[in-house]
């Protein structure tokens, strides 16, 4: 009988890549175990404060196979689960999936500076500076044109997939600091929130009892 996977993951209250990786793994169906880093590691520190630009966090360990790299992790998934449909069945559609997930996977450095994940606090009357409302209004701007393209209720249409996975921090980001959102998105963040394996996530940070000092700092 072959071991289970392991996914390799850091804070759940704290860290975005954790989650991708993580909620894509759920999506796909795979059966594996969770190994959380602990706070004092510096990997977890890296991912955490941004200061790691090759992410080890998370990882999977499948079958004697080591994927790291959120992106890479994603795409193993689809190969190996693709009836999972983490990625569409249509070209033109997988294309455009894959591009949004490598603009998240890329860009948005002053979102997630600016806002980091933490899913257990509420910041009103958050004060949200230029750049960091720039790639709000490019998020914004992404999840129109899918909803317009695909029809919803999720971004490539009626199960949730990769890209879901990938934007699904900025969703938690969304609600931690009160960002306003037109009607599609608050109807989108609520799907996103409502899905089994993230009311799963959610619950694993509400638990955690450590805090992160140099996030703290960044309020």
């Amino acid at each position: 009988m072959a071991a289970k996977a392991v996914l390799t993951i850091s804070s759940k209250n704290y860290g975005a890549w954790a989650l991708r990786g993580w909620l894509m793994a759920r999506l796909s169906g795979l059966d594996f175990v969770e190994k959380v880093i602990p706070p004092d590691d510096p990997a977890m520190k890296a991912e955490i404060l941004l200061l790691s630009p090759s992410m080890l966090v998370p990882a999977l360990t499948h079958n004697g196979i080591e994927v790291w790299d959120t992106l890479a992790i994603g795409e193993y998934l689809h190969e190996i689960k693709p009836k999972a449909h983490l990625l569409p069945a249509d070209a033109k559609a997988r294309a455009h999936c894959r591009a949004i997930c490598g603009e998240m996977h890329s860009g948005f450095t002053s979102l997630r500076s600016a806002l980091p994940m933490n899913i257990k606090s509420r910041f009103r009357n958050f004060k949200v500076w230029s750049r960091a409302q720039g790639d709000i209004d490019r998020v914004f701007a992404v999840w129109k044109d899918c909803f317009a393209k695909y029809g919803g209720p999720f971004l490539f249409g009626k199960t949730p997939c990769m890209a879901d996975a990938m934007y699904a921090p900025v969703v938690t980001r969304f609600i931690t600091y009160g960002i306003p959102l037109d009607k599609a998105s608050t109807a989108y963040c609520k799907r996103i929130m409502e899905l089994p394996a993230m009311q799963e996530w959610v619950a694993g940070a509400q638990a955690e009892p450590d805090e992160i000092d140099e996030l703290d700092a960044e309020f």
